[in-house]
């Protein structure tokens, strides 16, 4: 069996990096360094481990257009907007800094005569993050950077179609000077990922992947009791409703849909539109889709790239040719984007109206650029089938009403709740999932509860 692990560009096929995968000695070396490190990085005030994170985030950003070219040569974004993610990068990290020193605090309880009570909030010890390739370097940071500002070291484990991800963050790290063995990476294969897990230092993982994968890393951690952040699938829906400003709306509901190529944890995936508005809703929409450019990443001129390879363009191509034979509307004429090839990466944006849930891609994840656009007569309707799904991470109303969309919004089974905007993340609120979409969260003052157990003082005095 090989040792090396290769990423194949999805531009044009080619062998874009090459790496050896950790061998056992080296998997043990930095599980015991992270470990020991880890005894002293706890010890160290928070004001300076956020001073280090800080002058990390300001070494990464620095190398912002370099990280912007390998993405769109790793997975295929396009370098247009390969910066975005960066900056992204840097709003998440800097607000989970600054939020740190309140939402570590001791807890404070009312004295009570003859002692002294408080509750402290004490690091795991070494966390184990697995982040994806979609948005690899926003993903990992959800996770790495309240590990380590609450007290504990890091291990990171990247996608091996994005394995310069976890060594860009090593170097910045390494430039801000932080400790040896607080944040390290390894290339690993599947299951020397799941011996990781079951090591006895390991104290909490974070994933981000399929729903079968996040089904493995629980299997992988049965009965050692640890701690499990899974951020798993989705199929999340809009809802237009007839009293919209329609242009925002479908401006709004078609990028949070065709951006990254579909390829987004909180993409649209499906979207229903009042009776009343769905035909003007599909002439905009259609539009907007037609203006795309299909090209490859490293082209500034283009604003849709490949897919991250060949058998996930055919995969959502599938459910695109079944959808139709079942009755389906296609929008889209794919010979307007010729790069668009079965077997290849590249895959033409599909819009596609008189669709139902008997079709494959209103209920399985697509994770490509296509969506379905179904026409509902009410709210009610729009509710139940909104929630017909095993899924539950995000979900969007569009609607002058406010009022009226909150309590809508109040009676979906969704993670994230949006009015008139979809496929963001605020750091300020805590990201997650219900049903197939996961467990626990990442992100705002909730995010550190998850890094954190308490740790209980009761002091008699007298």
């Amino acid at each position: 069996m090989s040792n090396l692990q290769t990423t194949i560009s999805p531009i044009d096929g080619s062998s874009y990096v090459t790496r050896e995968l950790a061998t056992a000695e080296q998997i043990e070396t930095c599980i015991s360094k992270s470990a020991a490190a880890q005894k002293q990085w706890k010890a160290t005030p928070v004001e300076e481990r956020a001073a280090l994170c800080s002058k990390m985030v300001d070494a990464f950003v620095a190398n912002k257009e370099v990280i912007g070219e390998e993405l769109g040569w790793m997975m295929g974004r396009p370098v247009r907007y390969g910066q975005g993610e960066v900056a992204g990068m840097e709003e998440r990290a800097r607000h989970m800094i600054e939020i740190a020193p309140k939402a570590l605090e001791t807890v404070q309880l009312d004295e009570k005569e003859g002692f002294t009570r408080y509750i402290k909030r004490e690091a795991l010890g070494v966390v184990f993050v697995v982040a994806p390739w979609n948005f690899p370097y926003l993903t990992a940071i959800n996770a790495i950077m309240p590990a380590l500002m609450a007290g504990n070291t890091v291990i990171l484990k990247h996608s091996a179609q994005t394995p310069l991800c976890a060594e860009r963050l090593a170097q910045a790290f390494e430039a801000a000077g932080l400790p040896q063995g607080v944040f390290q990476y390894m290339h690993l294969s599947h299951a020397d990922t799941a011996k990781v897990i079951q090591n006895e230092h390991i104290a909490h993982v974070c994933f981000t992947g399929s729903v079968s994968a996040g089904a493995s890393i629980e299997k992988s951690a049965a009965g050692r009791f640890i701690g499990l952040g899974l951020e798993l699938g989705g199929k999340d829906p809009a809802y237009v409703r007839a009293d919209v400003d329609l242009d925002q709306a479908v401006d709004t509901v078609i990028d949070g849909a065709f951006f990254n190529s579909g390829q987004s944890c909180c993409g649209i995936e499906r979207i229903y539109v009042d009776a009343s508005i769905h035909d003007a809703f599909i002439e905009k929409a259609t539009a907007i889709i037609n203006g795309y450019n299909l090209g490859p990443a490293n082209d500034q001129a283009t604003t849709l790239g490949p897919m991250v390879k060949a058998s996930a363009a055919d995969f959502v191509r599938s459910q695109i040719d079944e959808a139709v034979k079942q009755g389906a509307t296609s929008h889209i004429d794919e010979s307007a984007f010729p790069m668009s090839k079965a077997g290849t990466p590249y895959l033409a944006p599909q819009l596609l109206s008189n669709v139902t849930h008997e079709m494959r891609v209103m209920t399985e994840e697509s994770f490509g650029p296509v969506v379905g656009v179904q026409k509902v007569e009410s709210d009610e309707q729009a509710i139940a089938l909104m929630n017909d799904s095993e899924f539950g991470l995000t979900a969007s109303i569009f609607t002058k009403d406010i009022e009226t969309g909150i309590a809508l919004g109040e009676q979906l089974e969704t993670g994230t709740f949006f009015i008139n905007r979809c496929d963001y993340l605020d750091p300020a609120l805590a990201w997650t999932g219900v049903k197939n979409s996961g467990r626990g969260c990442t992100l705002s003052s909730l995010g550190y509860e998850q890094l954190t157990r308490p740790k209980s003082f009761h002091i008699k005095t007298q």
